[in-house]
This record gives structure tokens, sequence and C-alpha cells, in this order.
């Protein structure tokens, strides 16, 4: 067995190989960036390593530095985790050539199976079914947008190295493919350095359906079954749940002995999983579930397996790295009940899904469900990573019973003052089509609005919250309404609102602020103050950041007239692009905004004025 680790990692993945190569008695050593200082897994490392500046590529993703502070530390392995490094074959030979340990799949394999389209043909020749599109190396874009014309609309452009839902846009007509591609190379280019995609047939009802496989250095290979992860926004999971909704015996029997096929097919040792999507107008049937890439890693979602099969993937890595045969036969594993597993982001539902950064001032999710998480109460959330910052995982005897444990979980979710998603889980967990299981790929995007949690706590929160606030003595505000009932004026996030309050309410102590955690939600309570209400926001008329970021692109210049909802300037943070927009028809009067430059929030990047 291995006896010293090095996580070339950082945040919740690299606290969970942590825990359990602690568990196994292996020393283990984290590495971090300037942004990673106090993070949480550097407490919980046995020694850490500093490996550069905050930006990933400076740090992270530099693999010379991780490889010396390897060797710096005696580390006899790197566990690359997933992201970052994880799926670079050029990495992980480096690794072997130094003499180290490789936790994951030998670089010919991840070569085979990292670039889509040599993915795909080798599955073409394994006879493993695989989605219509096009492969082709004539990357031209007259090419593509020919082959995508014969397709047939819509289409999925996707990143041959791509990943995590970068660099992949759908297309619904001709005119809108120019602008799709160059966006998605783009993507593309940032984040895997390789503008390569191959077009797709896209799928109206699409459910993504993958399958967890292992092999060992001794020719054997599993499954642990399948895991649903269809719930996405944006390419992007937001909820996966293990066994999928609706899959029969037989159905199973045929994508988990595809899935071992295509492992087999390039002689694949350690963690991997199988993604294959599934047309559903009909139910999940053999016949409609394609092959779309293999992920030659560790997931994201791989806690809902190891729920319902009493394995620790971790723990099956570290073994297989060591030379050691599976620890389970197939004939030996076996499904057992229903888990979801809910990605819990600093985002700003309200705002788009922004991003949001900052100090976690208070965090806490409880102890009914497993959390999976990378920091704690008092960390700072940066613009400079993903921002997930924890995975919120259930178990239950069926599927009903885990989704109202995921649920009720993320309910009494508190994150504060940085922003989260959770309400948004919480409303996507309840939508009648998830409860029935009768979801795909496209859910969230068709349901919008309906997604959206509350913007208020409701009126009886309020005053629990209200009452904690008035002292003994007379406050300014209150308005006299009924023998046992009053009202006053507090600040809810900064804004004023208008609160009824219980009779006793004046007899409760006093605090200098509340705040409420309803559905997910949670909001701050202040008592009013004439000088506290915020003037007002920015002129109208004028683009301002919404987030610390990068400005990727500008696509206006001063004079020029532009129309409501133009694009105009697009801005890169937490790994992902935002748009920035015109609010109405005018000229540009001011630009701001320089291709390359950092910006911080509330910078103004663009003033349109409107047309006279």
């Amino acid at each position: 067995m291995i006896t010293s680790l090095l996580i070339a990692n950082r945040g919740e993945i690299a606290c969970r190989i942590i825990r359990t190569a602690r568990a196994l008695g292996i020393r283990t050593i984290a590495v971090y960036s300037d942004a990673d200082a106090n993070a949480l897994h550097l407490r919980q490392a046995d020694e850490a390593v500093h490996i550069g500046a905050s930006p990933a590529r400076e740090s992270y993703l530099v693999g010379e530095r991780i490889i010396a502070a390897a060797k710096q530390t005696g580390a006899e392995a790197i566990h690359p985790g997933y992201g970052f490094l994880s799926e670079n074959a050029d990495f992980a030979q480096a690794v072997l050539d130094a003499g180290l340990i490789w936790v994951g799949p030998n670089p010919d394999s991840i070569r085979a199976m990292g670039l889509k389209d040599a993915a795909k043909q080798r599955m073409i020749a394994a006879d493993v079914p695989v989605t219509p599109g096009y492969l082709g190396e004539d990357q031209s874009p007259e090419r593509l947008k020919v082959e995508a014309d014969a397709i047939g609309y819509p289409v999925l452009i996707k990143a041959v190295a791509g990943g995590g839902g970068k660099g992949m846009r759908r297309v619904d007509t001709a005119a809108d493919f120019a602008d799709a591609l160059v966006s998605c190379q783009r993507e593309a280019a940032s984040s895997f350095g390789n503008t390569d995609v191959l077009i797709e047939k896209y799928i109206l009802s699409p459910r993504h359906i993958e399958v967890q496989v292992f092999g060992d250095s001794h020719g054997n290979v599993v499954h642990l079954f399948e895991r649903d992860c269809s719930l996405q926004r944006r390419h992007q999971k937001v909820i996966e749940e293990a066994p999928a909704p609706g899959m029969d015996a037989a159905t199973r029997e045929a994508i988990c002995a595809a899935a071992v096929k295509a492992a087999k097919a390039v002689d694949y040792v350690g963690a991997g999983t199988i993604e294959f999507i599934a047309d559903a107008s009909e139910g999940l049937r053999a016949d409609r579930i394609w092959f779309m890439e293999m992920n030659t890693r560790l997931q994201v979602e791989h806690p809902v397996t190891e729920e319902i099969t009493g394995q620790d993937l971790v723990e099956w890595q570290l073994r297989v790295a060591s030379g050691e045969p599976l620890p389970k036969r197939q004939d030996e594993l076996a499904i057992d009940g229903w888990a979801m597993e809910a990605r819990l982001y600093a985002e700003d539902p309200a705002k788009g899904f922004l991003p949001s950064i900052g100090t976690l001032e208070r965090f806490d999710l409880g102890t009914t469900a497993r959390v999976d998480t990378g920091v704690e109460q008092g960390a700072e959330i940066s613009p400079f990573y993903d921002p997930m910052i924890a995975k919120v995982i259930a178990w239950g005897e069926d599927r009903e019973t885990a989704r109202e444990a995921l649920a009720d979980a993320l309910d009494g979710a508190v994150v504060w003052p940085v922003r989260s998603n959770a309400g948004f889980l919480v409303e996507a967990l309840d939508h009648p089509d998830f409860v029935t299981g009768t979801l795909d790929t496209g859910l969230i995007a068709r349901e919008g609005d309906a997604l959206m949690p509350p913007t208020h706590p409701t009126e009886e929160a309020l005053t629990e919250a209200a009452g904690a606030l008035v002292s003994a003595d007379p406050i300014a505000g209150f308005r006299l309404n009924a023998a046992a009932r009053r009202s006053a004026t507090f600040l809810l996030d900064g804004e004023p609102v208008e609160v009824e309050l219980d009779g006793h309410a004046g007899k409760m102590p006093a605090f200098e602020d509340v705040l409420i955690s309803e559905a997910g939600q949670t909001w701050q309570l202040k008592p009013w103050r004439a000088s506290g209400v915020a003037a007002g926001g920015a002129a109208d008329g004028a683009i301002l950041s919404p987030m610390p970021g990068r400005i990727i692109a500008v696509d206006v210049a001063a004079g020029d007239t532009v129309t409501k909802g133009q694009k105009l300037v697009t801005l890169e943070a937490m790994k992902m692009e935002h748009s920035l927009t015109a609010p109405f028809d005018g000229i540009v009067a001011d630009l701001n905004a320089i291709e390359g430059g950092q910006v911080t929030e509330g910078t103004m990047l663009v003033r349109i004025e409107k047309d006279a």
C-alpha cells in the first residue's frame, strides 16, 4: 500500500481524498496557491507546500511545481482528484517518469479517451453505440457549418478536449452557428488549450446516464452501476442520483456491459466513468442509449455510487494504484437503496446565477445528510476557482425517501453573506417532473422562473426574526394596529420592509441583526435606520461589472450604435463566461473595458446613452 500521498488539487476533493488516506494510515501532502493560504485542506493534511500565485495557470496547472513538491516532501504517489491536471496525459507521464506512483489510469488510456472525436472512433471499433455526428479533422468554420446543416438542428458543438460542461454550446438554428462556434472555441482554448470541436445531433428528450467503471493492473474490470445526471443547467450537472429512475434490469445490464466493454477497449486501470446519452422520449431503452465520452478520473458525483454500493471509491483508487486487485468481484457488488447529491454553489440565482464571493460568516449545512466540502465558517470564497462550495448527499431506502431527505437538508442550509443556490436546489427537487422521475436535461431551461427560490421570507419568519430584534424599549417606526399587534419598519438585506409584530415581541432580547433561513435561502434583518438606506444604484445606462473578473472580449467601440440586448463585453470569472448586454437602444458614450484587463465588482465598463 502507498505510504505517502500528495494531492494535486484543492477544496472539496482534496479534503475527500485526505479523509480516506488518513483512514488507511497514509501520510498526506497538500499543495496550495496564494488564494488558498488558509484553506481547510491544508490544515487537514500532514504537510503543505506552496506552489504559486492564485490563478490556476500559475499554480494548480503547473505540473513541474507539483512534482517538485512531491519530491521535496518525499511523497510516494500523486492523486490528481478531478479537474485541473486529472486528465492530462503528459502530466501523468511526467509523474511516472519522476519515479512516482500516478493514482489514475495510464497515460495511453487518458490519451485514447481524452479527445472526444478519437474516443468515439475507438468506441465504434469496439462495437459500442455512439451518438450520430461529425468527428472529422477538418475544423474550418465552413466545413463545421456544412456538417451541422447536414445533421440537422438542433446540434451540440463540443470541445474535443472538454469536460465539466465547458466548451459546449447548443445551436438551434443555422443563423446562430457561427457565433456559438467562436464562443465555444474561445472557452475551449481558455480551459483546455485546444480549440478543436465535434458536432453531435442534439437529442430533444435527452437523459444523461453514466456508468462507474473500475479496472486494475491484473486485467479485471467491473462496473458499479449507473448514475443519472440529467438535471443540468447550461450543461453543468446540478443534482445526480443513483440508480437511474426508470431503469429496468435488462436496460441496466446492457448499458453496464457496454461500459465495461468500453473500458476494456483501452486497457483501463483505475476509476473511470462512461457517459451515455439516452433518448427518453419512450422511456429508457437499450437501443436508444449512445456513448458520449469517458471521464478518465474520479467524478464529482462519485458519492452517490458509494452510498448505494457501500464502497469507498478513493480507497479503491489507492489500492489499485498500489498494485492490488480490485477489492470486489462483479458478483459481489449490488445496489442498496437510493442516493442523491446536490452541488451547492456560491452563486446568486436572483442575479442570473452570477458567482458570489466573500467571507462565509455563517456556513451551516446541518448534520442530517452527508456533506463533502472544502470550506468552513470563516473561509473566503475567491473568484479564482470553481464556485462549488459543497456537495450534499442523502441516502434512502427508495427514491422518494432520498429526495425528501436531500430537500430537507438543503431547506435548512445557512450560507451568509455569500449567496448560494440552495433555494434553487430545493425548488428543483420539489418540481413535479423531478418528483416523478420524468426528467431530461432540458428541464431547468424549460421551467426557468418556476424554479427560482422565494425572494422574501414568509410573514411568519419575518415576525419571528423581528421579535428578536425588538428590545423592551420603544423603537422608531411602530404603528399601533390593535391591542395585541403592531408593526415596524426593518431593513431586509438593506431594503426597507414593514413587519407585523406579535404583542409580546417587545419583551424579547435585542440583537444588532438576525439571519432568517428558510427554503434554502438566507436573509439578514436589521433595525431600520434612516441613514442605513442605500442612496441608489448606478446611473441609467451604466454597465457595471457584476463581479471581479477578467475581460476576455470587447465587442463594441466608443461611438458605436447598439440595440437592446446586443453583447457589449464578455467577462470571465470562476471559469465561466458572462456576457454583458445593452439595456436599450443607444450609443456607446463611454468605454472603459480593455480586453485582458482585470476588473473589480462595480467597475463601470460601458455607458450607453439613449438616442436623442
